[in-house]
């Protein structure tokens, strides 16, 4: 991750030069590190981790409680549930096309797809589990999961299970919105009002952050983020809905220049994803628009306008590949647990 300093520059500079990258298509396939290649076996073996709640401490959450690949890849909620009913701090992003950003979760603090894997496992409120060696325990005690990462690996291992992960996830690409279909030169793929909102978040500055293929910022070395201040001005939004009660990256390096500094997120689909907000705390796509023009732009924006942007942001759904549960390997003979 780049320095505080760092970040807060990419961001300002790519808003006071009024960069914002040409809107293009959504490519089929998300970028692919050299260190964890693309194979149909990791692909399974990595859905099946991503839907098995024995990953947590009391075998009840899985990734997908919180990212629901049947759905939007939310779980809808302001803030999700984990382990014991316990409630997170911040609204589950979803993962559909997460393997486009320029870095992992709300605040940015993990650099990929593997990185953020690793983290809500071992999560207290999340997944709960104690410790890597407890995770690995579970793994190793369920004989189809060892032959699958010694075929795939060559061996269990925490880094391989966050490995694993992350290539199904990569598999989790939206193509072919009304908008994709629109760029690529069919005319009558979105309506007037769509039109109108897409030349209207171009002329508003929207797109000054929202840039890109993913509308999640231009594309950036690994790890390095973009990333904006949320909010920028005060206005009665602010309070309302409580948008500076956390402070964003700041909360993990402690760097005053990153208080509220958030990685942007995607608008992919952002029509299947409500509630809005790190905080889940906006019911509406339209309330988010009115929130993010005035407190990002110092805009109120007509009802009309607001139609219209939402109506453009609608054209963002892409096609999803259909989800299957895969079936998971058992545990013979036994249980990982004693309490009822």
């Amino acid at each position: 991750m780049k320095t505080s300093q760092s970040l807060l520059t990419v961001s300002l500079l790519t808003l006071a030069s009024g960069i914002a990258m040409a809107m293009e298509p959504l490519p089929a396939n998300p970028p692919v590190p050299a260190d964890n290649p693309i194979t149909a076996a990791k692909i399974e073996l990595g859905k099946q981790l991503f839907f098995d709640p024995r990953l947590s401490v009391d075998g009840t959450i899985s990734c997908n409680s919180c990212h629901n690949v049947m759905a939007g890849g939310t779980d809808n909620r302001p803030v999700s549930v984990g382990v014991a009913g316990q409630k997170g701090g911040r609204s589950a992003p979803t993962v559909w096309n997460a393997a486009f950003l320029s870095a992992q979760f709300w605040d940015g603090r993990a650099a990929t797809l593997e990185d953020q894997a690793k983290g809500p496992i071992l999560n207290p409120v999340e997944m709960g589990m104690p410790n890597e060696q407890a995770v690995l325990d579970r793994i190793n005690a369920i004989p189809g999961y060892v032959q699958q990462f010694k075929a795939i690996f060559g061996e269990v291992s925490y880094d391989n299970i966050a490995k694993a992960i992350a290539t199904y996830e990569r598999t989790l690409v939206t193509p072919n919105s009304p908008f994709d279909r629109y760029m690529r030169g069919d005319k009558s793929a979105m309506s007037p009002a769509a039109i109108k909102g897409m030349e209207l978040v171009e002329s508003l500055g929207c797109t000054g952050c929202h840039a890109g293929p993913n509308f999640s910022g231009p594309d950036l070395p690994t790890g390095q983020g973009f990333f904006q201040k949320f909010p920028t001005y005060d206005s009665p939004y602010t309070k309302k809905y409580r948008l500076k009660d956390d402070k964003g990256l700041y909360e993990v390096t402690k760097d005053p220049a990153d208080k509220h500094m958030w990685r942007v997120p995607t608008w992919r689909n952002v029509a299947l994803t409500a509630p809005y907000f790190h905080n889940g705390s906006v019911a509406t796509l339209d309330e988010a628009v009115r929130v993010m023009a005035k407190t990002q732009l110092n805009k109120t924006l007509s009802e009309e306008q607001v139609n219209n942007i939402v109506a453009f942001l609608n054209s963002l759904t892409g096609e999803f590949p259909a989800q299957t549960l895969p079936r998971l390997p058992d545990l013979a003979n036994g249980s990982f647990t004693t309490t009822p």
